[in-house]
């Protein structure tokens, strides 16, 4: 901690010696990540009618919205460690969500940084914070927290110097990650007064869900959450302009993953892993420009530590999406792992307009046991309607069949709803070959830690850990659940399954 704030107060010094009476302000832009929990691309700007997203809207309208960004895994503890350290989750044995969290613990390799260290390092007064950290002076439990980091290994919080930037010397740039509930404000969004609330009636949902009437409330109440967060983001614009910093500040918005449903969060996907990513940045960024270039969601480090002058190291798999040297991506990959006490490994590979995906345990249903999912409303709704034959035949084949193919491949352009594999079409034999040996190669390049089976004392450890935090909270009932659900996972480890 020590060799930290010296690390600290040199690079503050460095900072002033530079500037010759240039002020930091001046000199280097500020950077704000705002990241939303639990969201598909459903705002206004990505063409969603039912919200009202004015703030979001306009960050679009005079940044740069990109139409093909998504993230490196569709759950929100393995996606935040592969934001914060600008790398695959899956190459720092990070993949399993909420994962090193009991007694047997991960530790990044040696070479392997936080961004916001790197930022901490050049000077940057750095931040986590939430929605609650955009009003000051902080009161209440927001006081001295830091905001959500959900970080699958050993980490230093002295890399954040505080949960926002009113405390920053005079002209000090800052780095904010400013973390805000999303998808998971279903509630609260319901019966909020400030915003218009979507008509249930008014909701198209995807044709995989069934028109019931809880999924069909789920996904009004769901909507609503849009509307909802871009009241934050506007604090957050009042908050600048009032500063009077916003046109020297760069704010990223993006989601941590998409909705939490059955085709969603969780999954590989299109609603699982694609997300609304917006670059905003006066003088900076080409206002009112689409890019539709393939974008995972850690290229935002990269590029953050562009604007701001700091070296990108070369170790790092996230790639800068500004500059002379930008090359796109060809493809980008997400991975699932393990998910709480579900055990799982997907990988998939999106090319243009082509998505394959891999199941590493084909012989498992869609919707394995897990208790955090199963007594959801929707789920049990999902599962009654099952059970009483009125899913159709395309939705019953999809969430409830017991197995799953071990391969998956769509054509997006003709099918964007990802409803007819094509494995198995001749006409597509060469794409197959190809998405195939993409994966294969990314597997052996990056060192994929999740082909190996998780060391059963770091699952146990993890679960015991996870069982602990729940007592008191949930029912006896739920905690046998996991404890069941458990046993199932051990038990198709040793069959095979």
């Amino acid at each position: 901690m020590i060799e930290r704030e010296m690390k600290r107060l040199a690079a503050i010094i460095w900072g002033l010696v530079f500037g010759m009476g240039v002020t930091w302000a001046e000199e280097r832009p500020n950077i704000i990540w705002v990241v939303a929990e639990d969201q598909s691309r459903h705002y206004g700007c990505y063409g969603e009618p039912l919200v009202h997203t004015p703030h979001i809207d306009r960050l679009a309208e005079e940044g740069v919205k990109f139409t093909n960004a998504m993230v490196t895994a569709p759950v929100c503890s393995t996606a935040r460690s592969a934001l914060a350290t600008g790398m695959y989750q899956t190459s720092i044995g990070a993949h399993h969500h909420r994962s090193g969290r009991g007694t047997e613990k991960i530790v990044l390799p040696e070479h392997v940084k936080l961004i916001a260290e790197y930022f901490q390092d050049a000077g940057y007064y750095t931040c986590l914070g939430s929605s609650g950290h955009l009003e000051v002076p902080l009161k209440g439990k927001q006081v001295g927290r830091l905001g959500k980091s959900d970080y699958n290994f050993e980490w230093d919080e002295g890399v954040y110097d505080a949960p926002e930037w009113s405390g920053r010397a005079e002209g000090q740039p800052f780095f904010a990650q400013v973390m805000i509930s999303g998808g998971k404000a279903r509630n609260q969004a319901r019966v909020h007064e400030g915003i218009p609330h979507v008509e249930t009636e008014a909701v198209k949902l995807p044709p995989y869900y069934p028109d019931h009437p809880v999924v069909r409330e789920d996904w009004a109440a769901y909507l609503d959450t849009f509307s909802l967060m871009d009241l934050y983001v506007g604090q957050l614009m009042e908050r600048l302009e009032a500063e009077g910093i916003a046109n020297n500040t760069i704010i990223f918005f993006l989601t941590d993953h998409g909705v939490s449903h059955a085709r969603g969060k969780q999954f590989c996907y299109d609603e699982g892993i694609m997300v609304p990513l917006i670059m905003w940045g006066p003088g900076r960024v080409d206002a009112g420009t689409v890019r539709d270039d393939l974008v995972a969601h850690i290229d935002i480090a990269a590029t953050s530590m562009d604007f701001a002058g700091i070296e990108v190291p070369e170790y790092l798999e996230s790639r800068s999406l500004v500059g002379d040297g930008y090359e796109p991506r060809e493809y980008v990959v997400s991975a699932r792992d393990r998910c709480d006490e579900t055990y799982d490994r997907i990988r998939s590979v999106r090319t243009g307009n082509l998505k394959y995906i891999r199941n590493g345990y084909p012989g498992r249903p869609h919707l394995q046991p897990c208790a955090y999912k199963d007594k959801k409303e929707i789920y049990e709704a999902i599962r009654e309607w099952g059970e009483e034959g009125r899913l159709s035949e395309m939705q019953a084949a999809l969430l409830l069949a017991p197995e799953r193919a071990g391969e998956e491949l769509y054509d997006l352009e003709n099918d964007p709803w990802e409803l007819t594999n094509l494995v198995d079409d001749p006409d597509y034999k060469k794409e197959l070959r190809k998405m195939r040996k993409i994966l294969d190669g990314w597997i052996e390049e990056t060192g994929d830690q999740g082909q190996e089976v998780e060391a059963m004392a770091m699952y146990d450890s993890d679960m015991e850990l996870y069982l602990d935090g729940l007592k008191g909270k949930k029912p006896p009932e739920h905690l046998q659940t996991i404890r069941d659900n458990i046993a199932t996972m051990k038990r198709w480890w040793e069959e095979g399954k």
